[in-house]
């Protein structure tokens, strides 16, 4: 690894965030430096950097056709690295010649393309995955009876026993406290209650059987890379990549709540909520998780 990487690299983890996030600026950290060299742009620093050697990265990442909301995700970590090590005024946003507009790379949309999961397209995956590593599979319905991010999902272990407790004595919403982005604690709604005792009973009895642990690999990194590639392998892609698991459980956790007498304005608040992104995303959460997949 060049002294570049490896600082780069430094200033990604000291940039702070979920653990998806550093790792995802580390990586754009690493590739940033071999892209440079593939150029012919030899630099040692990040002091060196210069407002040409990032045009000259967007554009040949550009050449291959990268989608603009990645190119936005690359520049926005570029621009983290930069802010963190001081160099402000290539950090900026606005800037005349780096702001995403400027580099063409602006308007795209933020609300993806994946859809929900259909029910007979989750037991092909489920059947699937249950060959090759049962926990992964568990760790799947885990997700999509509760909402969970994937890094949540491989953390559910931890909270296995609490949530079959929560879930047996009544109450409505279960708290998801390792994984979460940023940190922060945050209630979802059981939907499925019967459903979810079954899962979590399984996924307890698993545990209890494999080193308390749904995926075992010995650090958090090496069970999300064994998680993703295996429900990779199994057809979780594309519109359906892992996400379209919280797409479904959103979905159905909107008529959930508006079967409880909610409005559905209330209804939309709840489930930004039960997905963690607070009560003022309803509108975001019914246009995105929501959507009808086309075919």
């Amino acid at each position: 690894m060049s002294k570049l990487s490896k600082q780069l690299v430094t200033l990604a983890r000291q940039g702070g965030g979920s653990f998806k996030t550093v790792a995802d600026r580390s990586r754009i950290a690493s590739r940033f430096p071999a892209r440079l060299a593939t150029l012919n742009i030899q630099i040692r620093d990040i002091k060196h950097i210069k407002t040409k050697h990032i045009i000259g990265y967007v554009n040949s990442r550009r050449a291959e056709n990268i989608s603009k909301r990645t190119l936005q995700n690359e520049m926005s970590a570029i621009r983290s690295l930069l802010s963190v090590a001081g160099r402000t005024t290539l950090a900026d946003p606005h800037h005349p010649q780096l702001s995403n507009e400027a580099l063409n790379i602006g308007g795209a949309s933020r609300e993806g393309t994946k859809v929900a999961i259909p029910d007979e397209k989750l037991q092909a995956v489920i059947s699937l995955v249950s060959e090759k590593d049962k926990g992964v599979m568990l760790a799947v319905q885990l997700s999509r009876y509760l909402g969970l991010r994937t890094e949540e999902t491989v953390q559910s272990s931890k909270s296995l026993k609490r949530w079959k407790q929560s879930v047996l004595k009544g109450d409505e919403r279960v708290r998801v406290v390792f994984g979460t982005k940023g940190g922060r604690p945050r209630d979802t709604t059981v939907v499925q209650r019967e459903k979810i005792i079954s899962v979590l009973n399984a996924a307890i009895k698993y545990c209890d059987e494999n080193n308390g642990r749904l995926i075992d690999k010995p650090t958090l990194h090496a069970s999300i890379d064994r998680y993703r590639n295996i429900v990779r392998e199994a057809g979780l892609t594309g519109k359906y990549a892992p996400h379209s698991l919280r797409y479904a459980y959103a979905r159905e956790a909107v008529i959930y709540h508006t079967e409880k007498g909610m409005s559905e304005e209330e209804a939309r608040a709840m489930v930004s909520m039960d997905l963690g992104h607070g009560d003022g995303r309803g509108d975001y959460v019914v246009r995105v998780y929501n959507k009808v997949d086309p075919e």
